[in-house]
């Protein structure tokens, strides 16, 4: 039996080989009668150069051809509003696995057009992932490339929720108006956005009384929102928007689910969202990672310019934290998350 040995070797180090040659590829693919823009990372067997994107520079093989790689896709969901470009890091990781990563814009919800985010937003994001998902199945490049019936989803923040919600989850506006009605001090900025902050001063109850009486008219709705693809059978959801989902509906989770959650996140305090699932969905659930001195940011990858000071305090990264660390334990959890659960060997 030795020469199959010898053939085993030598398929190994053919696969090394392979794996050290591969490039990220990238491709864009513009808005269709399907779906939005859609930026693809994939294994690719080029030369990689410097690439642009606003205030982004990072390396890939632009529109090279794809190279054979574990037959998985993973979508990830970017957060609100932001782009594809802050997540090139976990792509890459992802990439260098052998995985086809794909990143749907989110319509009037992205680092372009902010136009129309929160509820609105978030009844129209799992369906963009399906129509990403339906997208690359029929892209040449990309057909065949990835088995279908086993797809991989990573979201935060407000992609935490996207992704919640294709694991199985209900929510309704309803449910974040009635814990902002009880929580708004605690958790202010789920409630209020990024624009404005509580200081300890004379103001801050007429900023309270405006928020909550806002959401008395934007939250009235009380229909539950879901969303079924059964094509994504392995979700993480990283620092996720999530107290305005149904707890039982996260009980037992249709998809293997992972949690990302970060310890001094101020913009969703854990123990109303990240924890909160974990309670809901434990033993069916596992807690990824946990970063205890992250903030909301921690698992951007890299960190987009922070241009106001409400910004810097609610996703810059806080004293003390070992940012370099941390996204590289991020992309570690996230790649053998996905390869288990995805039926991939290591």
């Amino acid at each position: 039996m030795a020469w199959i040995w010898r053939i085993t070797v030598a398929l190994a180090a053919w696969a090394i080989s392979l794996g050290a040659q591969a490039a990220m590829g990238m491709a864009e693919l513009p808005a269709d009668a399907t779906s939005g823009p859609v930026v693809v990372f994939y294994p690719a067997a080029a030369t990689e150069a410097t690439i642009e994107r606003g205030s982004f520079r990072f390396e890939a093989a632009m529109d090279a051809a794809p190279a054979p790689g574990v037959g998985r896709l993973v979508v990830i969901s970017h957060g609100s509003p932001a782009s594809p470009w802050v997540h090139t890091g976990l792509a890459r990781a992802l990439v260098a696995a052998g995985f086809v990563v794909a990143v749907p814009e989110h319509l009037r919800d992205n680092a372009n057009d902010s136009s129309d985010p929160g509820p609105p937003s978030w009844r129209r994001r799992p369906a963009e992932v399906s129509a990403a998902i339906d997208r690359l199945q029929a892209e040449p490049r990309f057909r065949g490339r990835f088995d279908v019936n086993r797809v991989g989803m990573f979201g935060m923040s407000a992609g935490g929720h996207t992704a919640l919600t294709l694991a199985g989850g209900r929510w309704s506006p309803a449910r974040l108006k009635e814990h902002c009605l009880q929580h708004l001090q605690a958790d202010y900025h789920a409630c209020a956005g990024p624009a404005t902050s509580l200081s300890g001063g004379s103001f801050d109850g007429i900023k309270m009384w405006v928020v909550q009486t806002v959401n008395r008219f934007k939250l009235d709705d009380t229909s539950w929102y879901q969303h079924e693809d059964k094509r994504i059978t392995a979700v993480v959801a990283g620092v996720p928007f999530a107290v305005d989902f149904d707890p039982a509906s996260l009980a037992q989770p249709r998809t293997a689910l992972g949690i990302i959650t970060a310890g001094r996140d101020r913009w969703l305090v854990p123990r109303y969202h990240g924890d909160a699932v974990l309670a809901a969905c434990a033993p069916r659930c596992e807690l990824l990672l946990d970063l205890p001195k992250g903030g909301h940011g921690a698992l951007l990858d890299p960190l987009p310019p922070l241009p106001s000071d409400e910004l810097k305090a609610l996703i810059g990264d806080p004293p003390g934290f070992d940012r370099p660390r941390a996204v590289a334990e991020v992309r570690q959890k996230v790649v053998a998350f996905m390869r288990r659960h995805l039926g991939v060997a290591p």
